[in-house]
Formats: structure tokens, C-alpha cells, sequence
């Protein structure tokens, strides 16, 4: 992802969701230094509802390393009361970088030395 992309992953909701923490685990490859934006979004119909944001700044490994390099968050949000055709958003977006694809979500997994993007829901 290069300078001001964003790209968003849908999920359709099932069940109503408990206020809490949502542990999201992050890990990119990072070609140019990137600031990247995680948001979780409570989509209900045409409104968007904010759950939780995280920003996280990435310089890349030394040597031309292509790893993926760790990262980790706990988002505290508010329950979801759920209604059919809800959806959980996890959007990511790159900003403040000139590379055209300086952040990668690390979708290797451990081939990449590295987690696989995912997202755990409050208990």
C-alpha cells in the first residue's frame, strides 16, 4: 500500500458483540518508511461507526530485509448491538510515505517469520 491508500476488509456479523478490548495482531513487510492507520468499524447500512484506531510509524529492516515485523494492539470499543446485514470493517491505510508500496499486511505468515493479520473479539 503507497501514499494515501486504504483498503478494507468486511466481515459479516452474526451475533452482537461485548464492549472490550479487540486484540489485533498487525505484522507487515515494510518496504519505505509508512505510517499506517488501523481502524475498526461497526458498519450498519450506509453509517459507519468508529470502534477503535491505532497508528503505528514503520521504518524498514536494514539491509533490504523483507520481513514481516511485529505489531500488536488492543482496541477498547463499545458492544455491537446487532441487527442483520451488519458488518465488523478492518481498514488499513498508508500515509506520509513515497514508496507505492511501503506497507504490506503479512499475508506469508510464518514464511515471512511473521503473524498472519487477524482480529480477536472481546470475550
Amino acid at each position: 500500500m503507497g501514499p494515501g491508500g486504504s483498503q478494507d476488509a468486511p466481515f459479516d456479523l452474526r451475533a452482537s458483540v461485548a464492549a472490550g478490548a479487540y486484540h489485533l495482531d498487525c505484522d507487515s513487510i515494510i518496504i519505505g518508511p509508512v505510517d499506517s492507520t488501523f481502524t475498526l468499524i461497526w458498519r450498519r447500512g450506509p453509517t459507519d461507526t468508529i470502534l477503535g484506531q491505532a497508528t503505528q510509524h514503520w521504518e524498514p529492516l536494514p539491509g533490504g530485509v523483507y520481513f514481516a515485523q511485529p505489531y500488536a494492539v488492543d482496541l477498547t470499543a463499545p458492544a455491537i448491538d446487532y441487527r442483520a446485514g451488519d458488518q465488523l470493517v478492518f481498514r488499513y491505510a498508508a500515509t506520509n510515505t513515497s514508496a507505492p508500496a511501503a506497507f504490506i499486511p503479512n499475508g506469508d505468515g510464518a514464511n515471512a517469520r511473521g503473524r498472519i493479520p487477524s482480529i480477536t473479539l472481546p470475550p
